[in-house]
């Protein structure tokens, strides 16, 4: 008889998956063990047989060996079916999973990626998001660590698939890319394991960047807001140095200057991988159902379930921040409706905020496209809670408009003095595509508020001033 597959838990309904993988394997367990049967299966045969191997690997992991064997000798879809249904467990089960069917789990995505399996890369990716950022415990680490080294492991396999492959490669670069930052500066830093698993990510990062460059480039302009927050790492810092003085020490022939990637707008994809497939569905509840004004009892139990738990899980807040800005964007419908918009969810996101560094990387990620806005790749959707958020919170909140202001205007000033030319454009270009589409009627609503301090609308006033000499320079730019 199988082992258990999942953590017990009172009060909770069976799991409809559980069950239908349990009651695939008591249907076939006889005919798992070898001499295996000749007969051909028929389709709903083969899909039954494919969930009692999966149920079985993961409840009996002594037999794995065996009941891969079987599914290689059954296998008539590229494994497709195989692969889909062990990215469902990992979707919807992992949490619960106990931690020997965790490691089966591990384990077959590598024999997956090995066998050139259709459909690996989105289970490569589905363990990806398991990973929770600012999660310094046993379970969590373990996961961390097993698929940075079954990255580093399978490097040359991934590499052969060009599609799913590179694809994976590139999402995995992202993950630990963005771990790397808070694993760098974590107070657990000393911790042996954390030690460990910072150097396993850093060895497939900068292997990536040296190696793999042109991949790491389909990431788009938030690889450069990543990697500046690794500058004080010694290795990160040497290739730093590379990407703004000695391009051509990367061996792509495309890149020439950090521009090209500023330009790059990231793909909205990138930004799930970084939450949990529960964070995601509970963030777009928030965003789709629930009305302006009644969100409180909702935020207080999203608070408590995935950011108030332990104070270093504070940095999901910078992920959430870029997830709601640039991969949830509402449909009409809701636009016009009563429901909570995206500038009050993220209005209530920084004020999350307790440490300084990730107040500030917070904001960042909220303006962070406004730099670089190009209207022939970007979306006005990605741009349009921050101008909201300043303007709605006139006039009874008006320190945060303040303060957003003055970090916009600070990033114009500061962000990257030798392109200061394109971020001029970019934020300029974000105002008057945000004042014609009608996100505002026009700039007047912060230049003219009562309430923001008079230094701020003098400087807000003389950069918009600008957009007239900035148009000739747009095209030098061009």
């Amino acid at each position: 008889m199988a082992e258990n597959l999942l953590r017990p838990q009172p009060y909770l309904a069976e799991n409809p998956l559980e069950r239908t993988l349990r009651e695939s394997f008591d249907t076939n367990r006889r005919i798992l063990d070898p001499p295996f049967p000749l007969s051909i299966p028929t389709p709903e045969e083969y899909l039954c047989l494919t969930r009692a191997i999966l149920y079985s690997i993961l409840t009996e992991g002594r037999t794995r060996g065996i009941r891969l064997k079987y599914l290689h000798a059954i296998v008539v879809d590229g494994y497709a079916s195989f692969t889909a249904l062990t990215a469902s467990v990992v979707d919807e089960l992992f949490e619960r999973l106990l931690d020997d069917a965790k490691e089966q789990i591990v384990w077959i995505a590598g024999e997956m990626v090995e066998v050139g399996a259709q459909g690996f890369g989105d289970l490569l990716v589905s363990l990806l998001r398991q990973v929770v950022g600012g999660d310094y415990g046993d379970g969590n680490m373990w996961l961390c660590f097993e698929e940075a080294s079954l990255f580093l492991r399978k490097w040359s396999a991934l590499l052969e698939e060009d599609g799913e492959g590179r694809s994976a490669l590139c999402c995995g670069f992202y993950c630990f890319l963005r771990l790397l930052g808070d694993h760098c500066r974590t107070r657990w830093s000393g911790d042996e394991r954390l030690s460990a698993l910072r150097q396993l990510e850093i060895d497939f990062c900068t292997k990536m960047l040296k190696e793999q460059f042109s991949l790491c480039m389909n990431v788009g302009r938030d690889l450069i807001r990543m990697l500046q927050d690794l500058v004080h790492v010694p290795e990160f810092h040497e290739i730093w140095k590379d990407l703004v003085l000695n391009p051509g020490a990367f061996g792509c022939p495309l890149f020439s200057d950090i521009s090209q990637i500023y330009r790059i707008r990231t793909p909205s994809r990138y930004f799930l991988l970084r939450l949990t497939p529960e964070m995601e569905r509970q963030m777009r509840f928030l965003l789709t159902n629930l009305k302006l004004g009644g969100q409180k009892r909702h935020q207080a139990w999203f608070w408590n379930k995935f950011l108030g738990t332990n104070p270093e899980r504070e940095t999901l807040v910078i992920d959430l921040i870029r997830f709601v800005c640039c991969a949830h964007h509402p449909t009409k419908e809701v636009l016009h409706s009563d429901i909570i918009p995206r500038w009050a969810v993220i209005g209530w996101l920084l004020k999350c905020c307790r440490k300084n560094y990730v107040e500030a990387n917070a904001k960042l990620a909220l303006f962070y496209d406004w730099l670089f806005f190009d209207e022939r790749v970007d979306k006005v959707m990605n741009i349009e809670p921050a101008l909201l958020l300043m303007v709605c919170s006139l006039p009874q909140y008006v320190a945060i408009t303040d303060s957003l202001l003055e970090f916009l205007l600070l990033l114009v000033d500061n962000y990257d003095v030798d392109r200061m030319a394109l971020i001029t454009r970019g934020v300029l270009t974000s105002f008057d595509v945000l004042t014609r589409s009608g996100v505002v009627p026009s700039s007047d609503a912060l230049t003219s508020a009562e309430g923001i301090s008079p230094p701020l609308k003098e400087r807000l006033g003389a950069l918009l001033l600008r957009k007239e000499d900035h148009s000739a320079e747009a095209h030098a730019i061009d």
